[in-house]
């Protein structure tokens, strides 16, 4: 083999060689840019996963007025797992346990911070603090052994791991959520940011529920006052009325028994009209017996309390026969609001009309009831209602929240005329 040939075959073989060594870096480029794409593939599954997830809880949570603390911690648990955990409430120094999960500990349960510094450790400038063993040497371990004392040590019972997360809203801390797990270090920094996501929704909840809670209270105390406001102007007037005529009618009878006589059916006038409204405030206060009587009895209750009150005759004629007329038949709720509706009307009646004649028709057809709330008073403009009165729009927000359709027709000097009517729903056979 002469010099040529043998320079002729090295080159060859090394232009092998070096595709070779093109081949293989090309695929191990193009491996590794295929494990790349998957672990980025992965990555994008997790984190739209997790981005659906909070979406959804965010959606739980803010989806019911009346939460419940433990609904929080069973959120939480569909993106982080935990042994068990617990959420507080913070009120200056005290934490006060409302859920827990994982454990049966009883609760409501206190845990008080001694100083303002244990609550700045506790907070951690509003971040998650993850302790990876809480029977470690490290400052927030024995902060947590020292917090949980009493009956909460059971929080520590075989765990290793700890997580607190706090609860803020505009930068206002209104508690924390503990969270234990079995095995050390098991909480990720990634893991505890989702957890902050999520309280912080949670945050938004708690306030809105306490606000809920509040405005109900508030409800309740603005209704009792009403019935009180309602006692007084009406029952003490017809009883204090009905005392001074009791006191004077001996007397007047000796003298002149005809007006003894008018006096005397003046005085059944009251007490009956009395009797009434304190019927109609008892049956307020016990919204079932709004619901159990018929109602026709309710309907001649409410004309009653009026005639006591005002001294106005009224009529109710009641017509008409279908199933619906039976007591228990007629929806609760749509008897009620028939109730209140004409309690308004009737309000509204003594209040603005001047009448001197009312009258409710109660009309009970196969599928429907109707009623109709007629008087002779000096009539309005529906289309003009002056400022600040709320009456008729309360009405009808009322009709519609039960589907009762309500027509209110009136005309200055020619009276008013108010028409409710409530369809029963075609059942799915006849549909």
């Amino acid at each position: 083999m002469d010099g040529s040939t043998f320079t002729a075959e090295v080159r060859g073989t090394i232009c092998q060689v070096e595709k070779q060594c093109y081949l293989l870096y090309a695929f191990h480029d193009v491996s590794a840019r295929l494990q790349s794409e998957q672990l980025l593939r992965q990555q994008i599954t997790a984190h739209t996963r997790e981005q659906s997830a909070l979406l959804q809880i965010s959606q739980t949570l803010a989806s019911d007025l009346t939460l419940k603390p433990t609904l929080i911690l069973d959120q939480l648990r569909i993106i982080i797992p935990y042994r068990h955990a617990v959420l507080f409430s913070l009120e200056q120094l005290e934490l006060t346990a409302l859920a827990v999960r994982g454990l049966a500990l009883a609760i409501p349960f206190h845990l008080t911070l001694a100083v303002e510094s244990a609550l700045a450790t506790l907070l951690n400038q509003h971040q998650p603090q993850r302790i990876g063993n809480v029977w470690g040497d490290e400052v927030a371990a024995q902060f947590l052994r020292g917090l949980l004392q009493a009956e909460a040590t059971t929080l520590l019972s075989g765990v290793q791991s700890w997580l607190w997360i706090p609860l803020a809203v505009k930068g206002q801390v209104i508690g924390c959520i503990g969270v234990a797990h079995l095995h050390a270090n098991a909480f990720s920094t990634h893991q505890a940011n989702l957890a902050l996501t999520m309280a912080n929704q949670a945050a938004i909840a708690l306030v809105n529920m306490r606000l809920y809670e509040q405005a109900q209270t508030l409800a309740t105390v603005q209704e009792r006052q009403r019935l009180a406001q309602n006692l007084h102007d009406a029952v003490n007037q017809s009883l204090f009325s009905a005392g001074l005529i009791a006191e004077v009618l001996p007397r007047l009878w000796e003298k002149n028994p005809a007006e003894g006589r008018k006096s005397l059916g003046d005085l059944r006038r009251l007490t009956r009209g009395a009797l009434a409204e304190m019927r109609g405030l008892l049956a307020e206060l016990q919204p079932q017996v709004l619901t159990d009587g018929a109602l026709s009895e309710l309907l001649s209750q409410l004309a009653n309390a009026f005639i006591g009150r005002t001294n106005l005759p009224i009529t109710v004629n009641v017509s008409g026969q279908s199933p619906l007329r039976t007591v228990g038949v007629l929806p609760g709720k749509v008897q009620v609001a028939f109730y209140y509706l004409c309690q308004e009307a009737l309000t509204n009646i003594a209040k603005h009309a001047k009448a001197r004649r009312i009258v409710i028709d109660l009309l009970y057809r196969q599928t429907a009831v109707e009623i109709r709330v007629h008087d002779d008073g000096r009539g309005f403009d529906p289309a003009n209602i002056p400022s600040g009165h709320y009456g008729l729009g309360m009405m009808r927000e009322r009709a519609e929240a039960v589907a009762i359709d309500l027509a209110i027709t009136s005309q200055l000097g020619q009276g008013s005329d108010i028409r409710m009517r409530w369809t029963e729903p075609a059942s799915e056979e006849t549909a």
